[in-house]
């Protein structure tokens, strides 16, 4: 059954946190808030809700996932993190970037099993998001919330529900966000990359 629990965005009450991160834990797809749209997420064992949010999006099984990790040491847990994407990383997070990482030794079985040689992580700086991934004590699997062959305004907590309630098993209403996308930073070559700017631009020199 889909439901709808209503937080505030910058200070979530601990009750429905707790029973969103249940929720998660025992498997389930959410919507959640983030700084940069709401986005669909599920835990990193939940492989049918992995598999309904390839449906809903039409996306392959080689689609690459953004891991949202609580902070650095988390990240360097699931990647391979030098020196160099430490402190640039340091310098912007938490917010709205995605970093393309080499995939690390302590990177979870089943996203072995990917052959993912690169990972994408994100801290994001939403104190709902924030707050749910303490809770949980462990990184969430997320995808956008960009629906095929139709314009769904994903950082409209209204339009979201409207659209996205039926289809997901839990949406974790934080008002209005800010509307994305992320700025995606490539940390996998000999310099970091911009590959796509954000609704925040961001420039590296």
């Amino acid at each position: 059954m889909s439901e709808r629990l209503r937080v505030h965005p910058e200070h979530p009450a601990p009750r429905p946190l707790r029973l969103a991160a249940e929720r998660l834990a025992a498997g389930a797809l959410a919507v959640l808030p983030s700084d940069a749209g709401y986005l669909l997420a599920w835990t990193l064992d939940a492989k049918e809700a992995e598999e309904r949010a390839q449906r809903l999006r039409r996306l392959d099984s080689r689609h690459p996932f953004t891991l949202l990790c609580r902070g650095l040491s988390e990240v360097g847990s699931l990647s391979k993190l030098d020196d160099r994407a430490f402190r640039l990383m340091k310098s912007l997070v938490p917010g709205p970037y995605t970093f393309v990482l080499p995939a690390g030794p302590g990177l979870p079985k089943r996203l072995k099993q990917a052959k993912r040689r690169a990972i994408g992580c994100r801290i994001p700086s939403h104190a709902v998001t924030r707050a749910l991934l303490d809770a949980l004590g462990a990184p969430l699997v997320s995808t956008s919330l960009v629906l095929p062959d139709e314009e769904l305004i994903n950082h409209d907590a209204e339009a979201v529900a409207e659209r996205m309630l039926r289809q997901v098993d839990l949406l974790l209403d934080a008002g209005d966000c800010l509307p994305g996308p992320t700025s995606v930073i490539d940390l996998t070559g000999e310099a970091p990359q911009v590959v796509r700017q954000g609704f925040q631009p961001l420039h590296l020199d």
